[in-house]
């Protein structure tokens, strides 16, 4: 154990976060998600059970947001509606986010197909039990100035 550590963030977990460098994204993907066949070879760590906003706050208790770009979040639009319509887990992130010291402009909704294809230059997805539909997000890791 470790203190100050959010207790969800395994040892897996924590490694890959670490390991990836400002610029990089990590997508925080829910239950339904194709993150195998999307992942193309790249780390899928599972977190089973929990939330995305319960999985999005643990990981942004460790993970800088990039500000040096100008939306360093997104959530997968839900098809059909406008893009200011959230879901309560996609509200839960931009909160997150918001919480962080960032605008809520700065949390883009992403067409789905379009999320689709930004996943794949993710450097990791984290796969959670989120249950409701279009329950993903990506986070862009920015730097810890000392």
């Amino acid at each position: 154990m470790l203190k100050g550590i959010d207790p969800i963030l395994t040892p897996e977990l924590l490694m890959h976060l670490c390991a990836m460098g400002h610029g990089e994204w990590v997508a925080v993907v829910d239950a339904n998600f194709t993150a195998d066949y999307l992942s193309q070879g790249k780390t899928v760590v599972r977190l089973p059970g929990l939330s995305l906003a319960r999985v999005s706050q643990a990981v942004l208790s460790v993970f800088p947001l990039a500000v040096d770009v100008p939306c360093p979040a997104a959530y997968m639009q839900v098809s059909g509606s406008a893009a200011s319509h959230r879901t309560p887990a996609q509200q839960a992130v931009v909160d997150l986010v918001v919480a962080e010291g960032f605008d809520a402009t700065q949390v883009e909704a992403m067409e789905r197909f379009a999320f689709y294809e930004k996943i794949k230059t993710a450097s990791l997805i984290v796969q959670t039990g989120e249950g409701t539909a279009y329950g993903n997000a990506m986070l862009c890791k920015g730097v810890i100035l000392l």
